[in-house]
């Protein structure tokens, strides 16, 4: 099939590039030329060829998402302005007007373009599980009849942005992701809003592309919104993952004070219906850790080497910590 890929060159866009070319699917992909979107357009025009076609615009711009869905079979819509560790460098919560022209216009324009083709695509899109709010106070999981409670600027756009597909006309499928770090995972202050008993659940981003391939040629996934995690052996708690990430790193865990106390929007989630139709948990929590630290390489010596200064720069960075006095600072990153 001929599939358009938004946001095409981020976190989950290559791994789901990586699937859809393996499936023999022509895929144009989608993106802002940004110098490291131009870096990795340029790698995936060598491994892949004329199976790849690369069409730079803006979502923003009307026409040319026009020109980005012309002939197009399916949709994947995964470009979205996120709340932390954007490749735009700009976050939702930061600056929601200019994310809701992006996330909310942009994908008006694109259901528009859709819709004004001579057979219509499918749709695709890309949602979240932080569409449920803070949850840590019900029992798990979470499921596709449960309420939304969005208390985030993205959150919100996520959900308007399900509505607008569901009414739309078209075929549509809704993917509502766990979380799904980056395998180049860099550490960010957002690390610390985290409370360490929150539950998180954790999909690979090789599992996801994999799950998005393969909603391209099922029957049976139009009209369902569907929750992709990584299956009860990635159901952990946000301890269990920042330790074991930040002992691989060879940084070592940091002080519990560290990291915040409000309840954030994660949780475990029953994706019973989405392995059982797209057949995509491949991976677990395990097999991250061993990918980050091999794409990490010598970086990861230099990070050991350095480890006490590392550690002070990341706890300068916590806001929960912020007015330590830098004495403490010293003897936490050295504890």
């Amino acid at each position: 099939m001929r599939v358009l890929l938004t946001g095409a060159f981020g976190n989950i866009g290559t791994s789901t590039l990586e699937e859809l070319i393996k499936q023999n699917h022509q895929v144009r992909c989608f993106d802002l030329k940004t110098k490291t979107n131009t870096k990795i357009a340029a790698r995936l025009r060598r491994k892949y060829r004329d199976q790849v076609e690369i069409v730079w615009g803006d979502l923003r711009q009307a026409e040319d998402v026009t020109a980005a869905v012309r002939d197009q079979d399916v949709v994947i819509h995964l470009a979205f302005i996120l709340p932390k560790l954007s490749a735009t460098g700009i976050e939702s919560e930061r600056q929601p007007d200019w994310a809701y022209q992006v996330n909310v216009g942009g994908t008006r324009n694109l259901l528009h373009a859709m819709k004004a083709q001579p057979t219509p695509p499918k749709i695709i899109f890309a949602s979240s599980y932080h569409v449920y709010g803070r949850t840590q106070d019900q029992p798990p999981p979470r499921t596709v009849r449960d309420p939304v409670h969005p208390v985030e600027h993205y959150s919100r756009h996520k959900i308007e942005c399900e509505q607008m597909v569901k009414a739309s006309g078209l075929q549509w499928a809704i993917l509502r992701l766990s979380a799904t770090l980056p395998l180049a995972i860099k550490l960010d202050p957002g690390m610390f809003d985290v409370p360490l008993d929150n539950r998180m659940e954790f999909v690979h981003t090789r599992d996801v592309g994999l799950a998005f391939a393969n909603a391209v040629s099922s029957e049976e996934v139009w009209g369902k919104t569907l929750l992709i995690g990584g299956g009860p052996r990635c159901q952990l708690y946000y301890r269990q993952i920042a330790q074991r990430i930040l002992e691989a790193m060879g940084v070592g865990m940091l002080p519990e004070e560290a990291f915040g106390s409000t309840p954030f929007c994660t949780d475990w989630v029953d994706t019973t219906e989405s392995q059982k139709l797209l057949r995509y948990q491949r991976h677990d929590f395990e097999d991250y850790v061993r990918d980050m630290v091999s794409l990490l390489g010598y970086k990861r010596h230099l990070i050991r080497l350095c480890r006490p200064l590392v550690r002070w720069w990341l706890l300068r960075k916590s806001p929960y910590l912020r007015r330590a006095r830098p004495q403490q600072l010293k003897s936490r990153a050295a504890a």
